[in-house]
């Protein structure tokens, strides 16, 4: 029995983790100071034009992509933080 409960467990912890395999990345908050820096990522990350990016960062908080594998969402997370951006997986 005891070898049961382990594997229940386990079964437990799989499942959580593919319940979170994705994640939105939600641009939080935007050092005035720091604008430029992240607008030029947010520009890469979403291809979007000038003015459509100048729109997120000016009006946080905006989901920047949505449904992005853990790993990647890490990274963007990291090197939008780098540059001074506050933002949220969810």
């Amino acid at each position: 029995a005891p070898g049961l409960m382990q594997t229940d467990g386990n079964a437990n912890d799989n499942n959580e983790e593919d319940a979170k395999s994705e994640f939105d990345i939600v641009l939080d908050k935007v050092p005035g100071d720091k604008k430029i820096a992240i607008l030029k990522i947010v520009r890469s990350l979403t291809g979007l034009g000038l003015k459509e990016a100048k729109q997120i960062v000016d009006t946080p908080p905006q989901t920047l992509k949505e449904a992005v594998a853990k790993e990647e969402a890490e990274k963007i997370k990291k090197d939008l933080e780098e540059v001074g951006a506050e933002i949220v997986l969810k």
